[in-house]
């Protein structure tokens, strides 16, 4: 008996430190990926505005110019055609790529290892005053009649108030994170309207209405839903959503922020209503005795007594599908048309923040300006997933307490 007493302490003592050693490991590896995730985003702002390995030259007469990202994109899309408009001379902008030279001069004038590559940049651009060139700092051009536009850090408010992702434009990428940010709110919102009235209804039925058997059936059925590859779900609202929601409402195309929003109502359903109908079902049976013993029917007794006792639940049930919606990648990669730019309506193409990381991590080089861009998006989305996680650990809490 003693043995047996002494073998059973210490397996409970060995299990102990089993779990012990097992949250440690996963909370060190919690921190690691956390650090590593910080570590890389952080990095994206010791990047130069303009390419890596390239320089932007003008003319020595041209002087004054302070050009951001912006300038530069509109100057290289033609929008801005004199120098006058940023600032500069009255001249107009010609601009000078390093294909240009090889095309204005002959092979020997170059050189045959490009030796002289360097000079004829530098001709080019002290002969155009207003001309601006895009070369590699390797055949940068030199002399007092070229000038080389200084180049600034990337920026957290570039970042946070840009309004275009063009993270491979040319010569100075674009990193505004607003149209991510809004598809992504968009998209997860809208779902969350539509699938919180579909998962209550369903969780008060199961709660209050179904019958054991008819309990049995549909519990597993719904968190089944669960189970589904998120693949799956984005095959299915790309064949048959998208089309759908193309011919309702007439749109040029189906895949729009309102059929990402329906795949991901479809995703938050099954935590919606499993979370919801456990907090109905934990109501005590005496309030409800109480409520029906005192002439109010059943559905009174529903959403005056049995619906204000578990609102906690039910708003963290709300809390959770929305952490599903907002960090749900494949399926809304595959029906929301992919589009960075600031929706104005539901019916326009957005793109969301893990969608962009999912498509675009495997083509960024590694260590780049747009390789840590990415990983500062996933920052972004870890910091609105923690608030989350955060808020709905606040509602359990108070839920506690309160009762």
């Amino acid at each position: 008996m003693i043995k047996n007493k002494t073998f059973k302490s210490i397996i409970e003592k060995l299990i102990e430190k089993v779990f012990s050693i097992s949250g440690l490991l996963t909370s060190i590896l919690i921190v690691f990926i956390c650090y590593f995730l910080f570590k890389e985003g952080i990095g994206f702002f010791k990047n130069s505005t303009i390419e890596n390995g390239y320089g932007l030259y003008v003319n020595s007469k041209n002087k004054n110019l302070n050009l951001s990202s912006q300038d530069l994109k509109q100057i290289f899309d033609g929008n801005i055609s004199n120098w006058k408009e940023l600032n500069g001379i009255n001249k107009s902008i010609e601009i000078i790529r390093i294909d240009d030279v090889f095309s204005i001069y002959s092979e020997e004038e170059i050189g045959e290892n490009y030796e002289n590559l360097s000079s004829k940049t530098s001709e080019l651009i002290a002969n155009k005053e207003g001309s601006i060139g895009f070369f590699p700092i390797e055949y940068e051009p030199k002399g007092s009649r070229v000038t080389k536009l200084p180049t600034n850090h990337l920026k957290l408010s570039d970042f946070l108030r840009g309004k275009e992702w063009l993270p491979t434009a040319t010569p100075a990428p674009l990193f505004g994170v607003l149209p991510l940010i809004y598809g992504t709110l968009l998209v997860s919102f809208l779902a969350i309207l539509i699938a919180v009235p579909l998962g209550l209804g369903v969780a008060i039925y199961l709660s209050e209405l179904a019958s054991a058997s008819q309990r049995k059936i549909m519990k597993p059925i719904i968190e089944l839903l669960a189970g589904i590859p998120s693949v799956v779900y984005g095959f299915f609202g790309l064949v048959v959503l998208s089309p759908f929601v193309q011919k309702i409402f007439n749109l040029p195309i189906g895949e729009t922020a309102l059929t990402g929003s329906l795949i991901l109502a479809i995703m938050a359903l099954p935590t919606i209503i499993s979370v919801a109908e456990d907090a109905m079902r934990n109501t005590p049976r005496s309030m409800r005795e109480a409520s029906l013993a005192l002439g109010a029917t059943h559905w009174q007794t529903i959403y005056k007594v049995i619906i204000p006792y578990s609102k906690s639940g039910i708003i963290t049930a709300i809390v959770l599908g929305m952490g599903r919606a907002i960090g749900e990648t494949m399926a809304v990669l595959m029906v929301t048309g992919n589009a960075a730019i600031i929706p104005h309506s539901i019916f326009d193409s957005v793109r969301t923040i893990p969608a962009t990381i999912a498509a675009e991590l495997g083509e960024a080089p590694s260590g780049e300006a747009h390789y840590q861009a990415l990983f500062l998006l996933g920052c972004v989305l870890f910091t609105i997933t923690m608030i989350i996680s955060i808020v709905s650990e606040l509602i359990s809490k108070k839920s506690y307490k309160k009762y």
